[in-house]
């Protein structure tokens, strides 16, 4: 009985833990997509047009995408939980930085120091839980990360919903000296705080503290998480066996086959910029500029984006359901297939767009479908491509190159989000309909590269993976 209560308090501390860990993970939701509300603020304030907004917008995912290169290797230099201070200072720094911008140009600096906690982030949270989880939880608790992703996003778009209401409708008025806009981007560093809170409260990963030579230090982690009526010394001899015979993979170990690199390498990078093409976070950095470009206002455009935000989370709650049940192949065909077929409705409605009164406006029956088959691509997405893409990179490499492997997917998946990003202001200026259709052939075709190209991971062991 004694053994049983020891093990429940080991496994709560674990939760806290990784909870704590995940809160990065937040801050990456939070700060990606609280620009959401405040795009037209931006333009508004600075008389910026579309291609300078875009790079507003996007230049946080190029940030992001030397923050999770250069991350890992600041993890083994300075130990994971330090990392994360530094990371949650960043973020502090540039939340600040954000709000009182005296140009555009500076706010773009601090964009994109923003992106790079939120790579720094995005790496150091899945790697610490990895390490500090028991096995027979590391799924589920590494699952963690995504929740707090999508939770970060509805928060961000809760907080600028709250803060237009209390501007009066509008995102530039002035709301204790400053714009509604300003405080939206600044409000990012009350979880920034957070962050560095719970960063400097949870213990250090056994394998750093055996990797830097402290091997007791590690031994007492691993009795808070796996117990003591666990075999620790055995656990560290493990631990440093792995880290002796352990080498770390190259780029170099990716060449072979088709166009220079492994077939499995380029299948991982279609999957990872596939989950970009359908144009997923158009949705969570531009929907209240698209809302409004067909009329509705401001305030309940912002609603409408809190909408989407809360359906992205009941999808990703469906597919950590699933995704052990019925397996990783069939929720991405189930989700290309909804994805293509409400993007090409939303495409369709969106054709009906005609001016009025010196705006625009969609008739009746087109704007309730335009809004359905929106939130619907989102459920879609979050309930397959959204969850499964991170679960498959994670199995789908042999051991031997994993690391690297995942290294270059990730990339070309910040890459492309940041193309996609960075182009629709301009395409949706030019063709917004058929900004949309564009969409849904990459959904059609992601279908059919699920079909031909991915094999199915669920109950495999990672060693069978060739």
């Amino acid at each position: 009985m004694a053994t049983q209560h020891t093990r429940q308090e080991n496994l709560g501390h674990v939760i806290f833990i990784a909870a704590a860990a995940a809160v990065g993970g937040f801050l990456f939701g939070y700060d990606s997509s609280v620009i959401n509300g405040a795009v037209v603020g931006i333009q508004n304030h600075f008389q910026v047009g579309s291609v300078e907004i875009g790079l507003v917008v996007a230049v946080a995912l190029l940030g992001s995408a030397v923050g999770a290169w250069f991350g890992g290797g600041f993890a083994d230099r300075w130990g994971r939980t330090r990392t994360m201070q530094i990371a949650a200072v960043i973020f502090a720094v540039s939340s600040v930085g954000q709000a009182l911008p005296f140009a555009v140009w500076d706010l773009t600096l601090w964009r994109a120091l923003a992106g790079i906690a939120i790579g720094m982030a995005s790496v150091l949270g899945p790697a610490y839980i990895a390490e500090v989880a028991p096995p027979a939880y590391r799924g589920r608790l590494g699952s963690f990360q995504q929740l707090a992703i999508v939770l970060g996003i509805a928060a961000s778009q809760l907080v600028n919903y709250v803060f237009v209401r209390l501007a009066g409708g509008d995102v530039n008025n002035e709301l204790w000296g400053l714009q509604s806009w300003q405080w939206m981007l600044g409000a990012c560093v009350v979880p920034a705080l957070l962050y560095l809170l719970f960063a400097s409260s949870i213990p250090e990963s056994p394998r750093y503290l055996v990797m830097a030579g402290r091997p007791k230090a590690a031994r007492k982690v691993l009795a808070e998480v796996e117990g003591e009526h666990a075999d620790l010394d055995a656990r560290v001899r493990e631990i440093q066996d792995v880290l002796k015979s352990e080498r770390r993979p190259t780029l170099r170990d990716l060449r072979g086959g088709t166009l220079g690199l492994l077939p499995i390498v380029w299948i991982g990078i279609a999957l990872s910029a596939f989950q970009q093409l359908v144009g997923i976070n158009v949705i969570f950095y531009y929907s209240s500029v698209l809302w409004q470009s067909v009329g509705i206002d401001q305030s309940q455009s912002l609603l409408i984006s809190f909408s989407s935000s809360v359906i992205n989370l009941i999808g990703t709650f469906i597919a950590i359901a699933l995704v052990d049940k019925i397996g990783r192949k069939p929720l991405l065909l189930m989700g290309s297939a909804g994805m293509a077929l409400s993007l090409g409705t939303a495409a369709w409605a969106f054709s009906a767009a005609r001016p009025l009164d010196g705006s625009v406006a969609l008739p009746g029956p087109q704007g309730a479908i335009a809004l359905v088959a929106a939130n619907l691509f989102v459920l879609f997405f979050a309930l397959s491509w959204g969850v499964v893409v991170w679960v498959l990179l994670g199995e789908m490499f042999p051991n031997r190159i994993r690391a690297a492997a995942l290294g270059v997917a990730a990339a070309a998946q910040w890459l492309t989000n940041w193309a996609i990003t960075v182009s629709f202001p301009a395409l949706s200026e030019w063709n917004l309909p058929l900004t949309y259709a564009m969409y849904a052939f990459f959904a059609v075709l992601s279908f059919l590269f699920v079909l031909k190209w991915i094999k199915e991971t669920k109950g495999r062991r990672l060693e069978e993976m060739g």
